[in-house]
């Protein structure tokens, strides 16, 4: 699994016109979910997310977890996340999960991340999707973690 966190001051994912998920202050989460990933990652990764110490203090520290700042998720289910572009010029999407298993995955995420005390939003599993951020900083990272 491969997740990209973007701290973001607001973001909104839009499908066919309407806003679907719609957060303030948090961190928009793009998933991508890989062939041999399984649940076991997901306390993992959950866990990462919600107490990684990003959000700015009083002396403006990275010093801070979402749940200290009563901060919400966006999270959206991102299968170029495993495309690999080494070769050619076309990416290749070999790793990426089949969607049936991906939307497991999707939904057992969200639901931990909410288990975890923080306010989720979805963007829509395999639509046509439009995300707009106002990402704070800025401030990105990516967790890794490769499953068996």
């Amino acid at each position: 699994m491969r997740v990209v966190l973007q701290r973001v001051s607001s973001a909104s994912v839009t499908v066919d016109g309407q806003i679907v998920g719609q957060i303030a202050r948090g961190w928009l989460v793009l998933l991508g979910i890989e062939q041999g990933d399984s649940d076991r990652l997901i306390p993992w990764l959950a866990e990462k997310c919600v107490h990684l110490r990003a959000f700015e203090d009083e002396q403006g520290k990275m010093n801070r977890s979402i749940l200290e700042v009563d901060g919400q998720m966006l999270i959206v289910s991102q299968f170029t996340l495993a495309g690999d572009c080494r070769k050619g010029r076309r990416p290749s999407f070999d790793r990426a999960a089949a969607p049936a298993q991906a939307r497991d995955l999707y939904d057992l995420f969200c639901q931990q991340i909410a288990n975890l005390g923080v306010h989720v939003e979805r963007g829509v599993f395999q639509a046509d999707m439009k995300v707009a951020l106002v990402n704070d900083g800025p401030v990105t990272f990516v967790i890794d973690h490769s499953g068996q």
